[in-house]
């Protein structure tokens, strides 16, 4: 009695700490939407305003950049080349795309419906903004590159920020540790590199590609966010971010079963640190 007793406490602890780590969890993920939110609410009002400090230094990066490319044609043909077609939104949907199907056939259907919808909420919100603030393209007296559409935010820097998130987030767990600094510094080198090229190519104002960073950051979080509460409603125990959104990708199963959710007020079977469905839910 007193081993069955102890044992209850124990477990009874193990999920009070799984749900205070999955509360810090997704308050934390709230918080890094509010705060990109508000930041991104903050730039579309200075930008709308025509603040003139954001003017000037979008000014003085457009025309400081362009001069360079203008002087060094090699150096302005790499980065058309990364922007028009490594790093084009195009090219990076197809990534998406192609490693949401591959989700599909590991029967990973809810990693595979948030890679999707993560994406193409990414996509169509990107263009809403657009239409709304209907921001000009930066005009240079002696162009190295155009695009068409308005400007602001980027949809390039946005379309970055929302697949590399994705890829990183779905397929760490395949990664071995040793590896996974590499891949985040892999990430954010492209996102950032992205923008410069947008940039640096005089086709969007710095304040374009903050923006698109900003709101593409909004998407992930509030999209990861919704997935990691999905995994508490089933019993399924929290992850750090550098374990991806689903650790157990690697395994057999992906997802667990039907008749393998915990059911409400009795303890969750087995693997990963289940834990009752009532708790989780109510987290």
């Amino acid at each position: 009695m007193p081993l069955r007793f102890t044992t209850r406490r124990s477990s009874e602890r193990r999920r009070r700490e799984a749900d205070h780590r999955f509360g810090v969890r997704l308050l934390g993920a709230a918080v890094v939407a509010a705060l990109a939110a508000v930041a991104f609410g903050l730039l579309v009002v200075l930008v709308e305003g025509r603040w003139q400090p954001l003017r000037r230094l979008d000014a003085s990066a457009a025309r400081r950049l362009n001069e360079t490319a203008l002087d060094h044609p090699a150096w302005t043909g790499t980065l058309r080349l990364l922007s028009d077609w490594v790093w084009d939104p195009v090219t990076l949907r197809v990534v998406v795309a192609l490693l949401t199907l591959w989700l599909l056939r590991r029967g990973a259907w809810r990693l595979a419906a948030w890679s999707a919808v993560t994406a193409v909420a990414g996509g169509l919100i990107g263009v809403l903004v657009k239409v709304v603030v209907e921001r000009a393209r930066p005009t240079l007296e002696d162009p190295v590159a155009h695009a068409p559409g308005f400007s602001f935010p980027s949809g390039h820097a946005m379309t970055a920020t929302t697949s590399f998130a994705i890829l990183l987030l779905v397929l760490l767990p395949m990664v071995p540790r040793a590896w996974r600094a590499g891949c985040w510094c892999f990430a954010v080198f492209s996102v950032l590199g992205v923008g410069f090229t947008r940039v640096a190519l005089g086709v969007h104002w710095f304040s374009d590609v903050v923006g698109g960073w900003l709101l593409g950051l909004v998407v992930v979080a509030l999209t990861a966010g919704a997935f990691e509460a999905w995994r508490a409603d089933i019993g399924r125990r929290t992850t750090e971010l550098a374990d991806g959104l689903e650790p157990e990708l690697p395994g057999p199963h992906p997802e667990p079963s039907v008749s393998s959710l915990p059911t409400r007020g009795r303890t969750a079977p087995g693997r990963g640190g289940h834990r009752s469905g009532g708790p989780a839910s109510g987290a």
